[in-house]
């Protein structure tokens, strides 16, 4: 739910625990932020010396992902997924090193913040205030054998931070006025548990129900427009639907002439990259059509993927209007029923 929380320090206890059984078990980077227990717990461990790259002047680490793979150990340890390499490296998240690390076949154990996830950026800002640039594609999280939360009461995380035990001393008061306010840590606790309860939840479906009843169908559809931030949302909570159900999901957007590439501002069209860009890493696949009648084209592309839920903004956005004036709203509504298909309107 958040920093300070002992993350590192719980990695570092299962690092130990895997080499106590012979495990070949290696420290691909962490970060101890001076935690003297923390820092105790490397003792004795096998650590892979980071990458040193050099960045408008200044020495800075980097994870060795070669190294790794050279060295190829059973698990590594890699700590902060979020984190942004630094420009020039191969890959520009690290959760990109990780998954160049499983593609080799080496297990990772790594660590993230529910702040960090990308597809409850939204409800993150709101809670908090901040507006979070890194962010983990969901698709990480269903990656993973085995979601863990490091979870701890408010009162605690708050006076471990007093304590001196997860900033320095000068950043202490700074944090205590922004970030970490009981309200605050509480509301993230709740999104974490939930996050866990739900990767549990959907391990129960497809391992122990789904032999039962193998059948899963569930099929998402988002139609989007070239409004950015409805675009951008309607993404998220899509996203979200399909993580839940563990299912494929698509984002469909339809050119119409007034959005030809040669009317519509430069703005607009980087925005909509951006969002097809989003969306592929959440896991999406990208659906790009020409035509003005929206409602058919959602029609034909939904029958032609068997989609089972379509996704729509609500009423005032732009696409929506056009499916209404087009008067075929009707038509729209009888063939998904006739389909099997639901509508979502999303607010």
């Amino acid at each position: 739910m958040s920093a300070g929380v002992g993350k590192t320090f719980r990695m570092l206890q299962e690092a130990h625990a895997l080499q106590r059984n012979n495990v070949n078990v290696k420290i691909g980077l962490v970060e101890t932020h001076g935690r003297k227990e923390t820092e105790a717990l490397l003792d004795g461990l096998s650590i892979i010396p980071r990458r040193e790259v050099f960045y408008k002047g200044k020495k800075l680490d980097e994870l060795d992902v070669n190294a790794i793979l050279l060295l190829h150990p059973d698990v590594v340890i890699v700590d902060e997924l979020a984190h942004t390499n630094i420009p020039g490296s191969k890959n520009e998240k690290r959760w990109q090193d990780v998954i160049d690390i499983l593609d080799e076949g080496i297990n990772v154990i790594s660590a993230i913040n529910i702040q960090h996830i990308e597809s409850i950026n939204a409800e993150v800002k709101q809670i908090t205030g901040i507006d979070v640039t890194e962010r983990v594609p969901d698709k990480m999280l269903q990656l993973a054998d085995e979601v863990v939360n490091i979870d701890l009461p408010a009162d605690e995380l708050i006076a471990r931070l007093k304590e001196g035990k997860i900033y320095d001393h000068t950043k202490i008061q700074q944090a205590l006025t922004n970030f970490f306010q009981p309200e605050k840590i509480l509301q993230l606790r709740e999104l974490a548990l939930k996050e866990v309860a739900g990767q549990v939840e959907r391990k129960v479906d497809y391992q122990i129900t789904a032999k039962q009843t193998p059948f899963r169908h569930e099929r998402f559809m988002a139609c989007i427009s070239s409004n950015h931030e409805i675009a951008q949302h309607i993404i998220r909570k899509t996203a979200r639907l399909a993580s839940y159900y563990n299912s494929k999901w698509y984002v469909l957007y339809v050119q119409t002439k007034k959005e030809n590439p040669n009317k519509i501002q430069l703005a607009a069209q980087r925005h909509l990259i951006n969002n097809f860009k989003n969306a592929t890493e959440l896991g999406a696949e990208i659906i790009q059509k020409k035509g003005n009648n929206i409602a058919a084209t959602i029609i034909e592309t939904a029958v032609e993927n068997k989609i089972t839920t379509i996704c729509l903004g609500k009423p005032h956005i732009n696409l929506f209007q056009v499916i209404l004036r087009t008067g075929s709203f009707n038509q729209l509504l009888k063939t998904l029923s006739k389909n099997n298909i639901d509508i979502v309107i999303l607010s």
